[in-house]
């Protein structure tokens, strides 16, 4: 390995002291790679440093610093040891991008997961410290090729649903979601046209800067997520995403919402409403939405309360309020089952004002289904317009189309008797373990006797496939025992005072 070679690598990962002039692990194991890491490092024309990672290497245990965008390119695969810990560095807005072609293994385990958080101190670290973990492949979306959101360079899409850029397992992503520009963040973890063949289950979000999952277009199939405390949304699907998902916990801070008004859904075929294919129609069940009523006394949905408190990166992010755990829109026909959501200060916002024939026509014909769900202690069951928060019909997504006065459209959809969901006025009623997320030794699994348990169904066409673990009771959790908690040992819920 060349000088020039060794300064290039000590700019992005910090692989160890024996390979590295001047640059240091904590490992202290003096352990030598077998496989060399070319890098070809250039400053793009955003003024952040790119760099490329070619051939094939194994990172071994230990903990390391990223810095500017990397990028794992086609033909090539970087392998992450179970207990790394990887910092990303905040002054060149560090994320790991892989590239269609390119695999990323990072396979953590329960006892070692693999952990990717801030450079910053104990004590003082906010989201978007750094940028984030992104991952592209040559699925479908309904864009053709596209450039991934956030800015970094990377094309994604194509026509193998079935391909396969590694596999994600057992990972912690924290303080993440960088804002490169106004409406161009890059988030926790973003997808970009993931194949099915790409393996992605037990990973956690925490204080993303802006969505904490996103998925444009791809089918690559997921269980066993966590979105905790972010910024904006929970689980984004946008651009044709077709994927499969299960057993996904998401859980918000009554402090910290997004201006766009932050939700647990949103849901779009694409930004525009198009009537593009595929479709986005992705596949969820078994998902515990926390919302942010109920989690503090003294809760106000106003961005006079919302401040990120002690939170706020102050980079350009801007704080706002709370909407819907669904909003699904723009021609939109994702679909949801066996799920329970609770204080949110809208259920349902099936959102008409882009898009022809629309998510609310899809759900009346039966191509966008949500059903055996539960809603407890909502603002409103339902709403149609964006941003409006009550529950009031429109019958073009506009404040200009209300039908005053009349129950909206997504309500009345909600409760219609072949869906089998259910409205419930209190979040104690759901007998949860303990669902607030500001006190310690939060549960958010089914105490005896919750409506929850033995209420879920498998029956729907939608879900007779392989993927999908056919379980009795609906959200995320069969219990509140201690044995079915699928959280334990691998996660981490306060990471601003973990000392890596």
């Amino acid at each position: 390995m060349n000088k020039k070679l060794i300064h290039s690598i000590s700019l992005s990962l910090l692989l160890g002291s024996t390979i590295l002039c001047g640059c240091s692990s904590s490992n202290n194991d003096s352990k030598t790679p077998t496989n060399e890491l070319a890098v070809n490092n250039v400053i793009n024309a955003e003024g952040i440093q790119d760099y490329d990672i070619t051939g094939t290497y194994t990172l071994k245990k230990g903990t390391y610093s990223l810095k500017g965008w990397c990028y794992i390119t086609n033909g090539s695969t970087l392998t992450i040891e179970p207990g790394t810990i990887i910092k990303g560095d905040k002054d060149t807005k560090a994320a790991l991008i892989v590239e269609p072609g390119g695999k990323l293994i990072a396979e953590g385990t329960k006892d070692a997961p693999i952990v990717f958080t801030s450079a910053q101190p104990a004590g003082s670290r906010k989201p978007g410290d750094w940028g984030g973990l992104i991952i592209c492949g040559k699925a479908k979306n309904n864009q053709g090729t596209m450039q991934i959101e956030g800015g970094p360079r990377t094309v994604h899409g194509g026509d193998n649903d079935a391909d396969n850029s590694g596999i994600i397992s057992y990972v912690r992503v924290e303080f993440a979601g960088y804002p490169f520009k106004t409406d161009q963040e890059i988030n926790g973890v973003t997808f970009g046209s993931v194949g099915s063949g790409t393996q992605v289950d037990h990973v956690q979000v925490s204080y993303s800067n802006d969505d904490s999952f996103e998925w444009f277009g791809g089918s690559v199939n997921c269980k066993y997520l966590i979105a905790y405390h972010g910024w904006d949304d929970e689980f984004d699907t946008d651009d044709g995403f077709s994927g499969k998902c299960q057993f996904l916990l998401g859980i918000r801070n009554p402090k910290i919402a997004d201006q766009s008004c932050s939700n647990g859904f949103e849901s779009d075929n694409n930004a525009n409403g198009g009537s593009e294919s595929p479709y986005t129609s992705a596949i969820f069940s078994n998902v515990t939405f926390v919302g942010p009523i109920g989690q503090s006394a003294d809760f106000v949905n106003s961005t006079d309360y919302i401040n990120a408190s002690n939170l706020n990166p102050n980079n350009g992010s801007r704080t706002g309020i709370f909407q819907a755990a669904m909003q699904i829109r723009r021609n939109s026909k994702l679909n949801c089952f066996n799920t329970v959501a609770m204080g949110y200060p809208v259920g349902l916002l099936l959102d008409t004002e882009k898009g022809n024939p629309g998510s609310l026509s899809f759900a009346k014909n039966g191509d966008l289904k949500l059903q055996n769900i539960i809603y407890a202690q909502m603002g409103a069951i339902g709403s149609d317009v964006n941003k409006d928060l009550t529950d009031t019909q429109s019958n073009n997504g506009t404040k200009d189309g209300l039908n005053k006065g009349t129950q909206s459209n997504s309500h009345a959809f909600f409760l219609q008797a072949s869906n089998n969901n259910k409205y419930i006025e209190t979040i104690a009623e759901l007998k949860l373990g303990q669902p607030n997320s500001l006190l310690s030794n939060p549960n958010y699994g089914p105490q005896a006797g919750s409506p929850l348990l033995n209420a879920a169904s498998f029956l729907d066409a939608m879900l007779n496939n392989s993927f999908f673990t056919k379980v009795t009771y609906i959200g995320a959790f069969a219990s509140n025992s201690s044995s079915d908690d699928w959280t334990s040992g691998w996660t981490n819920f306060d990471p601003q005072n973990t000392k890596y």
